[in-house]
């Protein structure tokens, strides 16, 4: 079952965060399905400096923030890798979660034809390599997440025990912001992301 519009539009992006670990990312691309268990995930407040949309700053490529929880926002990093984000919060509040790993579930000889010559626990590690090992592109930017194309729902439910917190990755450039504990993982799981 579809994860519903009031899951995405509540205002505790962090809370969305733990709560997006153990649920099922589905992307449908080409008539081909492909499903993993979401692992690991960060959280990004327009509060924060970490965020694209800090301070409300809107831009060409942080607006699709601003539309309200529920919607995918998808951006290219380094000129090669898309990133896919779960935007969270009311309309005109800027939050999302980036998705950082998935452990793959269905559709895995898909995943190893986009992936290429990679070990099965480096399918989806990584929130590169799991756009790629799903099919999701910058054309889905935007696109809610009810969509017949791209869309999680329920998975298992994680305990508190479960789970890990730590500071995000690769946002030096966020100063004392870098610190904060908002990028969750599932203990002991062999397809999160490495640092």
């Amino acid at each position: 079952m579809k994860l519903n519009q009031s899951f995405y539009e509540r205002s505790n992006v962090v809370l969305i965060a733990k709560q997006l670990l153990g649920k099922q990312l589905v992307s449908k691309v080409n008539g081909l399905i492909t499903a993993g268990i979401i692992v690991e995930t960060e959280a990004y407040s327009w509060k924060e400096k970490g965020c694209h949309a800090y301070n409300n700053k809107r831009t060409q490529r942080t607006e699709v923030m601003f539309a309200g929880g529920g919607v995918a926002y998808v951006y290219l990093c380094y000129g090669m890798y898309n990133l896919f984000n779960v935007v969270t919060n009311k309309q005109n509040k800027a939050e999302a979660v980036l998705i950082r790993a998935l452990q793959p579930l269905e559709g895995v000889e898909h995943m190893r034809s986009r992936r290429g010559n990679v070990k099965d626990n480096q399918l989806s590690s990584g929130p590169g390599k799991l756009t790629q090992a799903m099919g999701i592109s910058r054309k889905y930017n935007g696109i809610r997440l009810d969509d017949e194309h791209l869309w999680i729902e329920e998975g298992f439910k994680v305990k508190p025990a479960q789970i890990v917190a730590s500071a995000r990755i690769g946002i030096d450039y966020a100063g004392e912001d870098a610190n904060l504990p908002w990028r969750f993982y599932l203990r002991d799981n062999i397809w999160i992301s490495k640092k």
